[in-house]
């Protein structure tokens, strides 16, 4: 409750910002003694407006070039803006390009000290916490050399370590953890939470949805220096994989209404046990996926609940407004927090062979068969329809976390799989 009653830690209102591109250097030399424009305007932000309280993790998604690099610049006042206000309230730290705010030259330990104290910390603090900053860092001997020695992996460990031990009222971080490997990324996010637990706030920028939605409490997503999505983080990182997987303008996908479900035409996907009615469905309307149900093979009837290691079949219905070249179908399996377990399509050739032409107005019916080696759990289903025109996907009816199931293992296997593990003694 404390983060919906306080005061905005970062607010943001009508930001914008231009820059000005210039030909050739000497465009730009005579703009200085004349008035007439001799450059282009590249608009990177467009009346930008957000807030961020204590104790939020706010991930914020985007296309390269979409403006999120320039928008957290601006939070660090490293850049001016255009137009509107940005603001930031306490301490702040910020790791942004990698190995930004580093002297190449100094040891690991007097960047840390010159880092610490930029950021406003006193001798006797930083010296107190130099102990936790190596050992979070945990490039042993390196820290007494020179940061040039260094590679990616061991440059953002430092600057991470300095960044999140110096106790900020706000974490800004910049993709800069897609450089560590799984054990650092492990360790970021654990004290994520412990900055949270604090109060504090952290902003990350990433391209990873799965670190969006298992960590952030809220996402943003930005497209062309827009903010076009502020919202519940699963639903941001459904909005952003449209963008990245899609080649058309994201439109809602042809929906029934009232007067058709009347006269029973409504699909029956939303009358299956284990429907989500919060289900996040897209697509350019070329198609529509009627229905998806699952059941074990040789076992008639739709099922939601599974053993693991069952030959699951899962049938798609979808009927398609004009003829296709290439039809594809494809799903994907993910747990409540957003973990990709499985996915795949009849793109890939070795699931379905042969391209799949459809005719117009036609409703094509297909089965994919797999085995069902989960571990117990419960699991989000998400289907669609697609068409390969010209070497591009165009998304035709996509229906995002639209059926729920479980599955049950009774072999004792923990995780999201059972690899069906066999011990013999030697």
């Amino acid at each position: 409750m404390h983060s919906e009653v306080a005061e905005p830690v970062v607010a943001v209102d009508g930001l914008g910002k231009d820059y000005r591109i210039f030909a050739n250097p000497r465009d730009r030399l005579l703009q200085v003694f004349g008035r007439k424009p001799r450059y282009q305007v590249h608009r990177a932000l467009h009346d930008l407006s957000f807030s961020v309280r204590p104790g939020e993790v706010l991930g914020i998604l985007g296309r390269n070039g979409s403006g999120k690099s320039t928008l957290l610049q601006l939070l660090c006042g490293i850049i001016q803006p255009t137009a509107g206000t940005c603001a930031v309230r306490g301490r702040f730290a910020a790791l942004l390009e990698l190995g930004a705010g580093f002297n190449p030259e100094f040891t690991g330990l007097e960047n840390v000290r010159l880092n610490a104290a930029i950021l406003g910390l006193s001798s006797r603090d930083i010296e107190a916490k130099l102990p936790d900053i190596a050992a979070f860092a945990d490039i042993g001997d390196f820290i007494e050399r020179p940061v040039k020695l260094y590679s990616s992996g061991m440059y953002v460990r430092l600057a991470f370590a300095v960044a999140s031990c110096v106790d900020p009222d706000v974490l800004i971080i910049d993709e800069a953890l897609a450089v560590g490997d799984v054990q650092f990324q492990t360790k970021c996010f654990r004290r994520f939470e412990d900055l949270v637990a604090k109060g504090r706030t952290v902003l990350l920028v990433t391209h990873s949805t799965e670190q969006v939605v298992r960590h952030c409490t809220r996402a943003l997503l930005l497209e062309g220096g827009r903010l076009i999505g502020d919202g519940a983080p699963r639903d941001i990182a459904n909005q952003y994989l449209d963008l990245m997987l899609g080649t058309g303008r994201a439109r809602p996908a042809p929906r029934r209404d009232s007067a058709a479900a009347a006269a029973g035409e409504v699909g029956v996907l939303e009358e299956r046990a284990g429907y989500f009615r919060s289900e996040y469905r897209w697509g350019d309307g070329g198609a529509t996926l009627e229905d998806l149900y699952l059941q074990v093979v040789g076992e008639p009837g739709h099922r939601v609940s599974f053993l693991s290691g069952a030959r699951l079949e899962i049938h798609l219905r979808a009927h398609f407004e004009l003829a296709r070249e290439c039809a594809i179908f494809g799903f994907f399996v993910k747990t409540p927090d957003g973990v990709t377990v499985f996915g795949n399509s009849t793109r890939n050739a070795a699931v379905y062979p042969e391209p799949l032409p459809v005719a117009a107005e036609e409703t094509v019916s297909l089965c994919f068969t797999l085995e069902l080696n989960l571990g117990t759990g419960s699991y989000i289903l998400s289907a669609g329809v697609s068409a390969e025109e010209r070497g591009e996907i165009v998304p035709l009816d996509r229906r995002y976390d639209c059926l729920h199931f479980e599955v049950h293992n009774d072999s004792g296997a923990v995780g999201l799989a059972d690899l069906k593990a066999v011990a013999r003694r030697l």
